[in-house]
């Protein structure tokens, strides 16, 4: 199955300003974005649902210490990144 990323445009905002200060991990960044999109589940994003105030968000993995909270959507194919930044701004 074919996934879409749906970018709002709080989130690219958000993106754009945490990518000003992490200019050194765009790279994986963009692999992680284009990785998500082929395979969400794929073991390398550590994809997984929240809890608490954040149920109903899953969260995937850039490197050990920076994450993209998410929405996603299984029966529309869409993911909706909601959040990156590291484990404190995130959560």
């Amino acid at each position: 199955m074919s996934y879409v990323l749906v970018f709002t445009e709080s989130y690219d905002r958000r993106a754009l300003r945490w990518l000003k200060k992490h200019p050194e991990l765009r790279t994986q960044y963009l692999k992680t974005l284009q990785l998500l999109e082929a395979n969400p589940f794929h073991p390398s994003l550590r994809l997984h649902a929240l809890s608490g105030k954040l149920q109903g968000v899953h969260s995937v993995s850039i490197n050990l210490s920076y994450r993209i909270t998410l929405e996603l959507l299984i029966q529309d194919g869409k993911i909706i990144p909601v959040n990156v930044g590291d484990h404190d701004a995130v959560y």
